[in-house]
């Protein structure tokens, strides 16, 4: 949302005028009721100004299941998503490259970094696509991917994320698969973005033969399954 606003605004919420603010500059601070604040200055610093605000309700799910590709594929469409972010977690070294996490040494999984909003979709209904969409009783492998690189993982951020991911774990998982899951629950370390050409693969490589054979018959499934959850605008 936007709205016009002056300084004796910021005054009576503490912020301040000062050497933070440039004339003729965006700022970018925090504002106290809400998670950023973006100030877009117009002709002059004593001037008015608009605000565009984020509800500070937006939280994150870091999920592995297999090749990061096909999982940011699925939780792109979601609704409530605001972005994916394909990465690397939970290794050993600083800032990864793909081809030191595929040679299973940096103790790093590929995962996904799902930014959503819960007044729109729940954790708990993100691991239940989780769950569906990728098969958590193959230790370190997904289809013909294999490696600790690829196994399945939920990394939480909170507490009760934990305690989210062990019921569904526990009670929605083995209604799906006969087998024991295997998905591990850890607390969430330090994420590394994947490199640039990994981000929104799906969708900017739909003819790559990976993506037409792997990736796009378990979006599909995926469409099928949860289509009251879809967005209606593009990602």
């Amino acid at each position: 949302m936007a709205k016009a606003l002056n300084f004796k605004f910021f005054r009576k919420k503490g912020i301040k005028q000062g050497a933070n603010f440039k004339k003729q500059h965006a700022f970018l601070g925090v504002y106290p009721d809400t998670q950023k604040v973006i100030i877009l200055l117009k002709k002059h610093f004593y001037k008015k100004i608009r605000i565009h605000m984020t509800n500070g309700k937006m939280e994150i799910a870091t999920l592995g299941a297999g090749c990061f590709w096909c999982v940011e594929a699925v939780f792109q469409d979601i609704k409530g998503v605001h972005k994916v972010i394909s990465g690397y977690e939970g290794g050993k070294i600083k800032n990864p490259t793909y081809r030191e996490v595929c040679s299973g040494l940096t103790g790093h999984a590929e995962v996904i970094q799902v930014h959503f909003d819960p007044d729109v979709v729940s954790f708990e209904f993100l691991l239940e696509v989780f769950f569906t969409t990728h098969d958590p009783t193959t230790l370190n492998r997904q289809g013909a991917d294999r490696g600790t690189q690829y196994r399945s993982s939920i990394m939480y951020h909170s507490d009760t994320q934990k305690e989210i991911a062990e019921r569904v774990k526990t009670d929605f998982a083995p209604t799906l698969w006969n087998d024991p899951i295997v998905t591990e629950i850890v607390p969430a370390t330090t994420f590394y973005p994947a490199e640039t050409y990994h981000q929104n693969y799906f969708n900017d490589n739909p003819d790559q033969a990976y993506c037409q054979i792997v990736i796009n018959p378990k979006v599909q499934k995926f469409k099928k399954e949860y289509a009251h959850m879809l967005k209606t605008q593009p990602h």
